[in-house]
């Protein structure tokens, strides 16, 4: 983990913004279990006293919470982004979902290009080591692994963009998209020639930003996330067209 000697100041205080800056660049992830307390004393150079007294003051701010018997813990302040109330609007109306679609096109072609533009070298391995995996789990057809690490590629630009309002609300935003409130991935990727489309976009993606080229990146995040739009709209026409025609057929068996 990314932690560091600390140097003047107040001991504890540095502790504090050391912390406060991990969980706001990201490298502290929601859930993620900190180091045991003589190990991340050691790490940061300060007494346990001090470490101690920092800690109190993150869980008194709600930044880090302890788990009986686990350890101490980053909060999981993103599940507090949106009300329970509005979560279930999105659940149970369509147009939440083109405009979850429309919302991710316009602030992953802008990640896309900052990554391309801003990205250290190490960012750039990270975004293609995922899309490696996602090569991978590709030739294995688990439809699950496939949406996982769709999922991961996306928050992999993201981060590499390095604008940290864009990273904590596109975290929010992936949150709700795992628990299936505005569509099910796993359904995109039971199709083969979807599943082959999807890769094809993600490796354009992702040879746009290896190759440092901001514009083509925009577009090419841009034109995938038009395709998701476009595969969600014929899927949900298929299923109302499936809905009619079962009506259809029982009306028949009724006539015999």
């Amino acid at each position: 983990m990314p932690f560091q000697p600390v140097q003047t100041e107040k001991l504890s205080r540095g502790v504090v913004r050391q912390i406060e800056l991990l969980i706001l660049r990201g490298l502290l992830r929601p859930g993620e279990r900190l180091p045991s307390e003589r190990e991340l004393a050691e790490r940061m150079g300060v007494s346990r006293p001090s470490l101690r007294e920092a800690i109190a003051e993150l869980q008194e701010r709600g930044l880090l919470v302890t788990k009986a018997g686990a350890g101490i813990f980053v909060a999981d302040m993103l599940g507090s982004a949106f009300s329970e109330a509005l979560v279930q609007l999105f659940a149970n109306h369509e147009d939440a979902v083109f405009d979850y679609v429309s919302f991710r096109r316009d602030l992953e072609g802008m990640a896309a290009e900052r990554a391309a533009r801003f990205g250290s070298d190490t960012d750039l391995k990270v975004i293609d080591t995922v899309f490696r995996k996602m090569e991978t789990a590709h030739t294995k057809r688990n439809p699950s692994d496939e949406a996982e690490l769709d999922a991961e590629f996306h928050l992999a630009i993201i981060e590499a963009s390095h604008n940290i309002v864009m990273l904590h609300m596109m975290r929010a935003m992936f949150d709700l998209l795992r628990a299936g409130v505005f569509y099910n991935r796993q359904a995109m990727f039971r199709q083969r020639t979807t599943r082959d489309d999807l890769l094809s976009q993600h490796r354009d993606i992702n040879d746009a930003i290896q190759a440092r080229d901001p514009q083509r990146a925009r577009q090419a995040a841009e034109s995938h996330m038009s395709y998701v739009e476009n595969s969600l709209s014929d899927l949900r026409k298929a299923q109302r067209n499936e809905e009619i025609a079962r009506l259809r057929y029982q009306h028949e068996l009724s006539r015999e």
